[in-house]
Formats: structure tokens, sequence, C-alpha cells
């Protein structure tokens, strides 16, 4: 089946814009749904909030959504343009844009660091962070309602790839970068770096956490995936399976699971606590071999996200092709065509898939399905089980086997 188009939010373009500086790399949706942000391309960022963005779609239809959204949505500065209501900012970053990430505070979360008590600044419950990973090894950290500039995190030497916050509201923030490491940032303790966390052989392209902060995933220019304890900032284990680079990950809504996407034409689905591959998603028939996995180039899969039932996959690869897949199929249950696509994600509750594509942004609604009930207790075990704990229960094999994925 084909996929409905939402709509799509086009960047402007100038007769001397190259195509090249243009790639939009991240697309990211505030963890309460109010924003929508995406790099435009060079240094620009374009927030715009997801409530009216969603409605000037139905409005002016999917074509017109774009120039609906730049003329009607209140801009920074006029007299709705606080943080009650939401308002759209353009940010000049002040170099390329590779990564972005929101945020958001829990006040009893407190700081790591428990040395200090005085901090520059003070992050309140309604509070929503922006984070820009730039192409000079900067990190940006701009305050969502007003557009300001918050702090500015110099460590890394190369590109930031990829950027991530623990979900438990503590502000941790997490960076990959091309410089072959991840570094551990507490935003509570004014930005400060608590670990270096090192391991990977080359490129660090994408980090993601599991939905209870204690546990770290990364990929990079290798075949491994790596997973990383949170609260002792150690390696856990490297998954091997891949035949190619890994360029994307993302863990279910329960934790149970881990998506990876591979330049080896394929997207794993593993269980992380023991290691082991339980879906593949092929993009190309027959699969390559491993002596010829990195040839397929015109196969690349670029992006991969779970949906919020934690029953849909989405995948986006260099076939021009988005894919939506069910975690129990071997076949795609819905597609679309997006040519030159490089990222996706699924909007905060889940309806639409958001994928970037230079400088511009492409929505369609994402395959409707009621979760059984069998389903929804799943996740509810597994969200405070792991796999280990689950197949040490009194309970019959075949239970056993639906709680940890294998049937």
């Amino acid at each position: 089946a084909r996929s409905r188009t939402v709509g799509e939010l086009l960047a402007p373009t100038s007769p001397f814009d190259k195509k090249c500086g243009r790639e939009n790399w991240t697309v990211a949706f505030a963890p309460d749904g109010s924003y929508l942000a995406w790099s435009q391309g060079h240094r620009i960022v374009k927030l715009v909030p997801w409530a009216q963005c969603l409605n000037n779609f139905l409005l002016h239809g999917t074509k017109n959504g774009a120039d609906a959204a730049g003329t009607r949505l209140p801009r920074q500065g006029s007299e709705g343009g606080h943080k009650n209501k939401p308002c759209e900012h353009v940010i000049d970053c002040g170099d390329i844009v590779w990564s972005l990430a929101f945020g958001s505070s829990v006040p009893e979360k407190q700081s790591r660091c428990v040395n200090i008590e005085w901090h520059r600044f003070k992050f309140g419950q309604d509070q929503l962070l922006l984070a820009t990973g730039l192409n000079n090894g900067r990190i940006k950290i701009w305050d969502v309602y007003t557009g300001k500039l918050l702090l500015n995190l110099m460590d890394h030497t190369e590109v930031v790839r990829d950027l991530t916050f623990a979900p438990d509201g503590s502000l941790i923030l997490v960076s990959a970068s091309r410089d072959k490491t991840l570094r551990v940032w507490d935003l509570k303790d004014d930005g400060n770096m608590m670990k270096v966390l090192r391991g990977h052989p080359n490129w660090v392209y994408g980090c993601a956490f599991s939905p209870d902060s204690s546990i770290l995933c990364s990929v990079g220019a290798s075949k491994a995936v790596f997973l990383w304890d949170m609260d002792k900032y150690s390696m856990l284990r490297k998954l091997e399976g891949h035949h190619n680079d890994v360029v994307a990950c993302e863990f279910s809504p329960d934790g149970a699971l881990l998506a990876t996407a591979s330049y080896d034409t394929r997207v794993y689905v593993w269980d992380p606590h023991i290691g082991v591959i339980l879906r593949e998603f092929g993009h190309l028939f027959p699969p390559p071999t491993p002596i010829f996995a990195g040839g397929a180039n015109d196969r690349w899969v670029r992006s991969v996200c779970f949906s919020h039932d934690g029953l849909h996959v989405a995948s986006l690869a260099d076939d021009k092709m988005v894919r939506f897949w069910r975690i129990d199929e071997e076949y795609p249950v819905q597609v679309a065509p997006l040519n030159n696509g490089l990222c996706c994600t699924f909007s905060t509750d889940g309806s639409v898939l958001a994928a970037g594509q230079d400088g511009s942004v492409y929505f369609w609604a994402t395959p409707s399905q009621v979760s059984s009930l069998q389903h929804l207790c799943r996740m509810a075990i597994r969200r405070v089980m792991p796999t280990s704990q689950v197949k040490n229960l009194p309970i019959p094999g075949k239970v056993v086997e639906f709680l940890c994925y294998q049937i």
C-alpha cells in the first residue's frame, strides 16, 4: 500500500543556491509535540509550531503547506511570541548544522555534579531546549520559546554528527562526532562535560538512549553496534552482525528492541539485552553477500526509527523509497517515494512520519492499527524487565517467547 502524503515544508532557494550544503541531515519533534525543527541546509534551523503546521496542511493542502506555515504563524517578537503560545523561529547557528535534539527539564532530576551549588542557569519544568551540532565541532543550546542562545559547548574537534537527550528529564546530552568519541554533557551543571566515551575505531554516526536512560547505543563507520552503561559510563557489549557501516539506531518504546540501519542494505532488529538479531528487513533482493556488502550503494539504508506503538519501523534508503515495516512481517506494509532522503522520525503522537531531504521536509500518515491487549501487556512488562528476568518467570515457554519478541 502507498502511504498517504500529509504535507511538505520546502526551504526557500535562491538562483545561486547550490544543492551542496543544503542537505537536511536531521529532523526532530519536541517531546511534548509542540515544535518541529529541521535544518534547512547551511547554517539555518527552522522551528515551527507543529499543531499550527498540521492545521495549515489541512486548510491549504499539502503543496501549499510551506507557504502557509511561513506566512501565517506568529513570528519571534510578535504579540503572541511567548512560551505559552508557540511561535516560529529561524535560527542562524553560524556553521553547517548536522544534528538536532530537543530536551526538557524535570526539576526533581538533580544534576549529577553534587559539588557545585551555584549554577548560571536554572532550568524550569516549562523550559524547552534545542541542541544543534555543528560542522566545526561546537554544540549550541537554544531556548526554543525565545530563540536565544544559552550555551556554546566546545570540546569536539570534528563534526558533531548526532545528538540525543536522556529521556528522563535530567538534561544529560550525548553527542556523537567524527572525532571518534561520544561526549556526555550535563546541561543542569551549566553544560559541563562529564565523560568521554571512547571505543569507536572511526567516525561515530549516531547515538540513542534507551527509554529508561540506562543504556546508550552508538553506531559508526564500522560493522559493530556499541552499547554503553550510562550509570557507570562503561561499554556493555558490542553487537556483531552487520556487513558494512552502521549509520542509525533507535530503541523501541519499551526498550526491549533495538533497530539499526546499515549501508549493507539491511535493517536489523535486535534484543539489546542478549545481543541476538530477531528480525531482518532487507532493501535489496537477493541481499548482497558479505564480500560485496558495500557494493550496492543505490540501496544504502540512511535512517531508521521506531513508531510509538512499538509495532512499526520506518526506514529510508537510497533507492528513493520510504518503507513502513511491521516487526512481525517480512515485507513492508506501506511505502512512499522520496528522492535523496537522509533522515526520518515519527511525530510525538506517532501519527506522522517526517523525512528530510535537501533542506525540505516531507510528511506521511503512518500505518494505523489498534494494538492488541497482548501487545500492550508485553510492552508494559518489558518496560521494567530485561530479557534475562523474563526468561526466569514461572510461565509457559510460548508466553516467554512472545514477551521476548521471538514469535
